[in-house]
């Protein structure tokens, strides 16, 4: 009656969840912007490496200086990030995750229902007989004229 239990209703657990589905976002968020912050002044100094100091001014594959191969690359790598964060995230969020699990387990209790059939089939269990066969008389014993009963 005066205990402090605290029951933890649904709706707490859910806002707990939609706590943590909102922070793991702007983290993610937060990691890209920063990711865009170290692209911008990594692409500066590679420009001023290159083009200021004049380091390996004569490496040019395929026509173009090396800090331009750098620059597309690293370009490359962070529009995978912002694909990631911006597109995949969003279809691929926590409803669709909800989904996906949902269905393995369908599947699963599907195959197991399968399974159970298929092995009731080859193996049925013993049924119990409701006429059960009688009990084995023994045999008579033969008699034994010696015997103080046998007489």
């Amino acid at each position: 009656m005066f205990s402090k239990k605290k029951n933890p209703s649904k709706l707490d657990s859910e806002q707990r969840e939609l706590y943590e589905n909102a922070r793991r976002r702007t983290l993610q968020k937060k990691r890209l912007f920063q990711h865009f912050v170290v692209f911008l002044v990594g692409a500066v100094l590679l420009i001023v490496v290159n083009v200021v100091i004049g380091y390996k001014e004569e490496f040019t594959p395929l026509g173009y200086n090396w800090f331009v191969w750098a620059i597309l690359i690293w370009t490359f790598f962070f529009l995978i990030h912002l694909i990631n964060v911006f597109v995949t995230s969003s279809f691929m969020g926590k409803e669709w995750e909800q989904k996906q699990m949902e269905n393995l387990v369908r599947k699963q209790r599907e195959r197991i229902e399968e399974l159970d059939r298929k092995v009731k089939k080859d193996h049925p269990a013993p049924t119990k007989n409701p006429d059960p066969a009688p009990a084995r008389e023994e045999p008579p014993q033969p008699r034994n004229p010696d015997h103080p009963l046998n007489t």
